[in-house]
């Protein structure tokens, strides 16, 4: 592997390139994986308006929106890694709700919201509908690995120590789940686009040797 330095503002583009690059009658399920300190949510809504320039429909989704209960986060305590890595996101809601009417011949029909955590209950949102050929913007952390249909998996790497030093204080209780999903599900090799994001203001594209 090696890495390809990255304008800041060329990251935007390159990504555009590659998700506008398929076929316009089909949905597109593009998720920007990455731990919080590498802020996913931001690379993706920054996303959304170029490829709508570029024609798509597009629908924005968090995974942070289809986490479970607290009872059923916090079963184990409130700082528990291993709960954290494998059961609070809701992954068969996300699936349901999301990525399986995006599916060929499904119904374009998604729901961009299921459970508001910090309230602790349903979201209430209402569905919409993707145009066929738009594009699903999804962000979160910890997302592959887990047999989610994805078309094109874009995962913002760090260094243990950047990851370490961009962690809050009150956060760090997550850093294990972080370090076994770099074994277990080995971000940088399975997803289709990686960037090391240490310094977001020198990016650099992961690119097979």
């Amino acid at each position: 592997m090696r890495a390809r330095p990255i304008a800041p503002g060329l990251v935007v583009g390159e990504l555009v390139g590659q998700i506008d690059g398929a076929p316009r009658d089909a949905w597109r399920r593009v998720a920007i994986d990455g731990p919080p300190a590498a802020e996913p949510w931001a690379l993706a809504d920054a996303l959304v308006e170029p490829v709508r320039e570029a024609g798509r429909d597009v629908v924005r989704v968090s995974a942070r929106d289809f986490l479970r209960p607290a009872s059923l986060r916090y079963e184990f305590g409130r700082h528990d890694p291993d709960v954290y890595y494998d059961h609070w996101l809701d992954i068969a809601g996300l699936a349901r709700e999301v990525l399986a009417p995006l599916e060929p011949g499904g119904t374009g029909r998604v729901l961009p919201s299921l459970w508001d955590s910090a309230l602790d209950r349903a979201t209430r949102a209402e569905y919409t509908r993707l145009a066929t050929g738009g594009v699903l913007l999804l962000d979160g952390s910890l997302l592959l690995g887990r047999g989610l249909p994805l078309d094109l998996t874009v995962h913002l790497t760090l260094s243990p120590g950047a990851l370490t030093r961009r962690t809050p204080d009150a956060d760090a209780w997550t850093l294990p789940a972080f370090a076994r999903y770099e074994r277990e599900a080995d971000p940088v090799r399975t997803a289709d686009v990686v960037i090391k994001t240490d310094d977001p203001r020198h990016p650099a594209l992961i690119e097979a040797v």
